[in-house]
């Protein structure tokens, strides 16, 4: 579908005169505004990815990467919320279609593919990875393109257009060291790891992490380490020979699990504290679950999947008639919250008279309180802050759909506001 604006050209008398036969004849009532956007016959202003009949959204996704399986799921996850929504009507008036582009967590393929789709769609609910992200900031702010990243990163907040769904990885790490404190009996003067992927991610979960432990008195041992690093051996000697009373992580399943067994064998059994992306369940039917059962929490702006949170509950029957024999993880409960959202911003500016990109970026930004029931409440009005200050600590348990389960429920983040003080000072 090719949906660029009428321009304004030299001949334009020539071409308003043809326009306005053609018009007359098939009845259409479509008039360009000649701000790149045009008014339906519905009377809504609509612009790129916006047809009389359909609304276009993005996914930039992995597929293929290191995170490949929460790619599949989120996909999966916000196809089925738009084959629900078209059921229902859809939203405008409109069906819902979901462009999808792999970029196997390469930076340079996912700017190629956003230049591919950026045309012909209004909004993308997805994109993963936070150096995909920062890659296309410039060219989101300029389109005025309402971006979810599958990201966390505080980087990442500041933006009109982007939308961190949730806490952001400093926050979660801030979470984890006073869950250990609180719970795990550290206490000042001890040592914790710390491995993290380089990048934006594992740089802004040390961020979190240094600043809580330094509060703490506890001191922090960094372990930086590549995508492409599966085996962490290195890693647990080091910290097995610097004595830490317990490791945070922040990087993709495969490198939770070596931890955790390489760990576990080596008589490191210290507690062990992931962020969300750093677990899937497919981990419990490997050789590491006993090492992961016995270690690991996560730390999630998001409950458990097996969570008895009506809308989830809804939700995970409705996936599993769609996709038997998928595994439901926590990128489904992410992926289906970002459509959630999505669509009452879409709704939100429809019935405001405009479905123009920058008029779906102001709806978004009005929303102070959007409640998908599928965790908490979140603050979209500040691009400066956080959308979550809440965070849930969860557990494995390999009966349990998603492999884990709620160990605390959602509580704030102790210190996030003075630290959040501290950044901008």
């Amino acid at each position: 579908m090719n949906t660029t604006p009428l321009r304004h050209r030299t001949a334009w008398p020539v071409l308003a005169g043809a326009l306005a036969l053609l018009l007359a004849a098939t009845g259409c009532s479509s008039k360009a505004d000649g701000k790149g956007t045009t008014q339906g016959a519905d009377g809504v202003r609509t612009g790129p990815g916006v047809g009389a009949t359909t609304l276009r959204l993005g996914a930039l996704t992995d597929l293929t990467g290191p995170y490949a399986t929460l790619g599949k799921s989120i996909v999966q996850a916000q196809q089925m919320w738009a084959d629900e929504t078209n059921a229902q009507g859809g939203i405008c008036g409109r069906n819902i279609e979901i462009v999808v582009k792999d970029h196997g967590y390469d930076v340079q393929k996912a700017v190629t593919a956003y230049a591919d789709i950026a045309p012909d769609v209004v909004a993308l609910p997805q994109v993963i990875g936070s150096p995909m992200v920062a890659a296309l900031l410039d060219d989101i702010e300029r389109d005025h393109m309402l971006t979810f990243p599958q990201a966390w990163s505080a980087s990442l907040l500041g933006k009109d257009s982007v939308q961190v769904l949730g806490t952001t990885y400093d926050l979660d790490m801030i979470a984890a060291v006073d869950y250990l404190t609180r719970t795990k009996g550290l206490k000042k003067g001890d040592r914790i790891g710390h491995v993290y992927f380089e990048g934006e991610y594992g740089a802004n979960a040390l961020e979190g992490s240094t600043w809580a432990a330094g509060k703490a008195g506890l001191t922090v041992v960094p372990q930086k380490i590549k995508a492409t690093d599966t085996d962490l051996s290195a890693q647990v000697s080091a910290l097995q020979k610097a004595g830490v009373k317990a490791v945070l992580i922040s990087a993709g399943p495969a490198q939770t699990a070596s931890l955790a067994g390489v760990a576990a064998s080596r008589g490191l059994r210290v507690p062990v504290v992931s962020s969300a992306p750093g677990f899937a369940p497919q981990l419990m039917k490997t050789p590491a679950a006993p090492a992961l059962a016995a270690l690991l929490h996560v730390v999630s702006a998001a409950p458990a999947v097996s969570s008895d949170l009506p809308g989830i509950r809804r939700m995970v029957a409705a996936y599993q008639k769609k996709y038997p024999g998928s595994s439901v993880d926590s990128g489904v409960l992410s992926g289906y919250n970002a459509a959630e959202l999505m669509g009452i911003d879409l709704k939100a500016a429809c019935d405001a008279g405009s479905l123009a990109r920058e008029d779906v970026v102001k709806a978004h930004r009005a929303q102070k309180n959007a409640d998908t029931g599928l965790g908490t409440p979140l603050d979209f009005s500040d691009v400066s802050r956080p959308a979550g200050m809440r965070t849930y600590v969860l557990r494995p348990d390999a009966k349990a759909t998603g492999g884990l389960v709620n160990e605390e429920d959602a509580h704030p983040v102790p210190g996030a506001e003075e630290y959040l003080s501290s950044r901008t000072s």
